[in-house]
């Protein structure tokens, strides 16, 4: 280990992952490495393994490296121009006691960078804010799993505390409703959706307490039995961003999107639920995706362009994306203030 910046707090922020070019090859290299994660998809290895090198990622990588080169800019990937950003707005926020490290679940940077770029810093204990509000196994558990799977191997482990969900935290509910108010301060919508990336129901099902969940009721309220349950999570979040945005029950939905083979997952979803919405008077239509705290291919694309184009072909007039929180200032102070409590 370094002797230098001893006696520094570690902060590692990791994403999901993306593709290091829009190429088809690279994009099939990041598919794999996604997909093949035993939390992603839930099958046993052999049948993972040839459906993702079969099936998936030979026939989906073309198709994704068209969409993947819509939503590239100069920067490169959003996902991780936007992680950057929040990483060098954060370190300037916390100050020299710290060392902020960005790393992604899947491709570059990785964890395994990020987590030596700490430990070159002799950091005392590490703070871990995997990115995704909701807990799910598939996204923060992966996270999880990866980290201890490299720190086992280290001589000298530090302290490292995981910020599991921040579903519920009032400074990213503030972020987000604020963004909401920008738009809601320019036009009247009918209507807001809160639109969550999907999960296969077993997903919930296997993390459930004992038996506690039941897909049904059961996630109306956010307590210590569903606390790790993302469906609960989930309407969590959205009846607290409704509760800032002013909004009653009967003005806002939850859906889940981005739902990938036959197997059931969480209902109802959004593609679905968009197109009924004009047959019922509803026209104008504010669309969060609360799942992600920076833009990406789910959010610009799926939700900001697809989404909208099936809702104005249903008979709506206007679907208005709310931008992700990216590295804006109430976000970022809104890092600061978990990593502090932590």
């Amino acid at each position: 280990m370094s002797k230098k910046a001893s006696g520094k707090i570690g902060v590692l922020l990791v994403n999901l992952g993306t593709p290091d070019t829009p190429s088809t090859p690279d994009v099939r290299k990041y598919l794999r490495e996604f997909l093949l994660d035993k939390r992603v998809i839930d099958i046993p290895a052999i049948a993972r393994y040839a459906l993702i090198n079969g099936v998936i990622a030979p026939f989906r990588a073309p198709k994704s490296a068209k969409v993947y080169k819509e939503l590239w800019t100069e920067r490169g990937s959003p996902l991780l121009y936007h992680g950057r950003d929040l990483q060098e707005k954060l370190q300037a926020e916390l100050g020299s006691g710290y060392h902020v490290a960005f790393g992604m679940r899947y491709q570059s940077p990785s964890i395994k960078s990020a987590l030596e770029e700490l430990r070159e810093q002799s950091v005392d204990r590490i703070i871990v804010l995997p990115l995704f509000p909701q807990y799910a196994s598939a996204s923060t558990g992966s996270v999880q799993d990866k980290i201890m799977e490299i720190v086992k191997d280290w001589w000298i482990i530090p302290n490292i505390n995981f910020i599991s969900s921040f579903c519920d935290d009032p400074g990213f509910i503030n972020a987000f409703a604020e963004l909401g108010k920008q738009h809601m301060a320019q036009d009247d919508y009918d209507f807001v959706v809160f639109s969550y990336h999907g999960l296969p129901e077993r997903h919930i099902l296997k993390g459930s307490d004992h038996g506690y969940c039941k897909l049904g009721a059961c996630c109306n309220s956010y307590n210590k039995r569903n606390k790790y349950c993302y469906r609960a999570a989930c309407f969590a979040t959205s009846r607290l961003l409704a509760a800032e945005l002013g909004l009653r029950e009967d003005q806002y939905t939850v859906a889940f999107q981005s739902r990938l083979g036959r197997d059931p997952w969480l209902q109802p979803y959004t593609d679905i639920v968009l197109k009924d919405l004009p047959a019922k008077g509803i026209k104008k239509v504010l669309a969060y995706s609360p799942a992600f705290v920076a833009d990406c291919l789910e959010t610009t694309i799926e939700v900001g362009e697809e989404f909208k184009e099936m809702f104005l072909e249903a008979g709506g007039e206007k679907w208005q994306l709310v931008e992700s929180l990216n590295s804006n200032p109430t976000w970022v102070e809104a890092v600061k203030n978990m990593v502090l409590r932590h």
